[in-house]
């Protein structure tokens, strides 16, 4: 056989493998598990590190202030160094708005070795620490949570036993880059870390959404959070690696009513996005980068340009094996095109946007060799993340 055949028979092996062997990681439906209310709602505070969220705080603050939570909780928004008087904007709004109490609190320039967000994150847990509550509640400037979203997320964690209760916020999609961008963005990461396998005890997957992460203050503590994991970049995914590997039982999976409001217009905002920590991602290794290019090509781009091919010179076989590839790629595409509300006529078009990823990850790693690294909000941080990050 020749090699485009090779390669077409390829592809497909590859795509029959990921649909029924990597924990269906297509599926949208794992919610919140099956919870009831406990006898005592335990404390709970919640941390919101923000720099610079002046923009969005209106949409998102309010409803943390507006929790319906049957226990005790208070609200520790950390405002890192902000330009845009964010700190001044959150007073205002609880002022406004009332609901939980809310503290401000700043804790200055991060010491070398931490990433700005874990810096902010371990400032708001000190804060937090005084008030001796059972859960943490970490969450972005820009996660709009429904009123009872604390309550489930509190009722989940003591209902299953789990310590670290994450929901992946349902990102915003608008815009036209927004539409092809963002539900690929959440396909591949649970592609990458497929839910149904991090709850499970035995197994060594272990992620978290950054912009919605309870987790209890035992846990944390035990795990070290956020001191052993203050070089990370992907802190989310981090933390959870962190508490698991403390022998804490995690979960994670799609949030129902807990939104961020942080527009991404453009495709340049999604480009810095993406290629933010992409390269972070692969352990700033240029094998693992050479592997994941070389993968990404084989696996999205190689069944379109192998049916075209196959098409145009009259091949059969290497045309029928791309389509039969391209189809169960576009298929396993369409449940996170539903869970978005998103034509579905935007799934086949999963090998353009594939290809998109693919330059964002090399254009963070020739960041990263250009000294700039990844960086949040204006901050830059050049440091390959240590061994707690490693994948």
């Amino acid at each position: 056989m020749s090699a485009v055949v090779w390669t077409a028979a390829a592809s497909l092996a590859a795509w029959l493998w990921l649909l029924l062997g990597q924990g269906f990681f297509w599926r949208t439906d794992l919610r919140l598990p099956p919870r009831r209310d406990p006898d005592v709602w335990p404390s709970v505070c919640v941390v919101v590190p923000a720099r610079d969220e002046a923009a969005v705080l209106p949409d998102s603050l309010p409803s943390l202030l507006a929790q319906d939570y049957p226990g005790q909780a208070e609200i520790f928004l950390v405002d890192d160094g902000s330009s845009d008087g964010t700190g001044t904007l959150a007073r205002s709004l609880a002022d406004r708005h009332g609901g939980l109490p809310l503290t401000v609190g700043s804790p200055g320039e991060p010491p070398p070795g931490w990433t700005g967000k874990l810096w902010a994150v371990r400032h708001g847990i000190a804060l937090a620490r005084a008030r001796e509550p059972r859960y943490l509640l970490l969450t972005d400037a820009d996660i709009a949570h429904e009123p009872d979203s604390l309550r489930e997320l509190v009722a989940a964690a003591e209902t299953a036993g789990f310590e670290l209760v994450s929901q992946m916020a349902r990102l915003r999609v608008a815009t036209v880059w927004e539409r092809l961008v963002v539900p690929a963005f959440v396909y591949f990461f649970a592609q990458l870390y497929p839910f149904r396998w991090i709850a499970e005890r035995g197994s060594r997957t272990a992620a978290a959404a950054g912009g919605c992460v309870l987790v209890s203050t035992a846990a944390a503590e035990r795990a070290g959070i956020p001191d052993s994991i203050r070089h990370a970049v992907i802190d989310d995914v981090t933390l959870a690696r962190a508490v698991k590997r403390s022998g804490g039982r995690i979960w994670l999976g799609l949030a129902e009513r807990v939104d961020s409001v942080r527009p991404y217009p453009g495709l340049g905002d999604l480009w810095r996005m993406v290629s933010r920590s992409a390269y972070a991602q692969l352990r700033h290794s240029p094998l693992i980068l050479l592997g994941t290019v070389l993968g990404l090509a084989l696996i999205y781009l190689a069944p379109p340009a192998v049916l075209l091919g196959g098409l145009l010179t009259g091949r059969a076989v290497p045309a029928a094996l791309g389509g039969a590839a391209w189809c169960v790629m576009t298929a396993t595409y369409i449940p996170m095109l539903r869970y978005y509300r998103q034509t579905l006529w935007l799934a086949p078009l999963l090998p353009f946007t594939a290809f998109l990823y693919l330059l964002m990850t090399v254009d963070s790693a020739v960041q990263h060799y250009r000294g700039r690294g990844a960086a949040w909000k204006g901050r830059t941080y050049t440091r390959p993340d240590p061994a707690p990050e490693q994948r």
